[in-house]
């Protein structure tokens, strides 16, 4: 089993990249860990695959620097490559290729020889369960199938990092599911995983931390919590109460810390402002003042939630 390094095998320093007027990134930076998958979050024309082309030494930055494993993206191209696997949006198809063919092509250009060469090419296909179509010609495969045939093109020689730009763009419902499972694995493994999506809902379920970027600038990092509570974004509460919760209304009314109160019989819903700590608080002060409190749930907002809060929903 690899042990997993000190340092962070993604890092972006103050990364910048302008485009005549255009400033596409500017003074980005952020780390990703061993094991960590970090979703990449940002509109359109955001940065983030401008960022993402970066890492993957198919772009150079304007100024500031980018790390693979430690190497420079601008000092040590050589080393990054073979330390990344990157899945772009979209990659092209050829004719008269099979699925089992077009791995070997991308095992033997990143250098692996004989039985390397084989085994690698056969844990890919394993890994991404595209055993049983060797012999497919890949211009037959589904959405679905060619996006698994490019994420093991991108892990076929071990990297440790991946770049994942939209992985599951265009995918039904189980194929999501699928490459979601195969991103958690390749975490669970050990590796950096950088993803970028619009399906939020399925970030928040992968992702230990999230980068928030907007218009090149980077507006926010960290867990979904923790963003939560820097942009001091309001938690949901939920109370029932026996007899009704008309009583309580009046009482929550007069406390600072809430807002967006919506009583329907005996369920009272509303945004608090406050931490765990505080949650522990209000449920003390209602039980305190007499309401007969028989469920009290509260829960963070969404990454939707959090995402239009931190944007402005501007472009450029």
């Amino acid at each position: 089993m690899r042990t997993r390094p000190s340092h962070p095998l993604i890092e972006l320093r103050r990364l910048h990249r302008y485009f005549g007027d255009t400033k596409a990134v500017r003074d980005v930076s952020f780390e990703v860990d061993a094991g960590q998958v970090f979703g990449f979050i940002g509109p359109n024309g955001a940065g983030k695959t401008t960022s993402m082309r970066i890492l993957a030494t198919l772009d150079d930055p304007t100024a500031g620097d980018a790390f693979i494993d430690g190497f420079s993206v601008i000092d040590d191209p050589d080393r990054v490559r073979r330390r990344l696997g990157f899945m772009p949006d979209y990659f092209g198809t050829y004719p008269n290729v099979n699925v089992k063919e077009y791995l070997d092509f991308f095992a033997r250009a990143y250098g692996l020889r004989g039985r390397e060469r084989i085994a690698a090419v056969e844990h890919a296909m394993d890994f991404t369960l595209l055993n049983t179509l060797a012999e497919k010609p890949i211009n037959g495969l589904s959405k679905g199938m060619k996006q698994r045939l490019c994420l093991g093109r991108t892990m076929v020689h071990d990297p440790g990092v991946l770049i994942l730009d939209e992985p599951a763009a265009g995918l039904d419902p189980r194929a999501r599911i699928e490459v979601r499972g195969m991103i958690a694995r390749l975490a669970d493994a050990g590796k950096a995983v950088l993803i970028s999506s619009h399906i939020l809902t399925e970030l928040a379920e992968i992702c230990h931390v999230v980068g928030i970027i907007e218009q090149g600038q980077l507006l926010a990092v960290g867990s979904v919590d923790e963003i939560s509570q820097q942009s001091q974004l309001l938690r949901l509460v939920r109370v029932r109460l026996l007899g009704g919760a008309g009583s309580l209304g009046n009482w929550l009314e007069t406390r600072s810390d809430v807002h967006e109160i919506h009583l329907d019989g005996e369920l009272a819903t509303f945004s608090h402002h406050g931490d765990r700590e505080s949650e522990v608080v209000l449920l003390r002060d209602m039980v305190q003042a007499g309401f007969p409190v028989v469920e009290f749930g509260t829960k963070a907002k969404s990454l939707e939630d959090v995402f239009l809060h931190v944007t402005n929903g501007r472009v450029q």
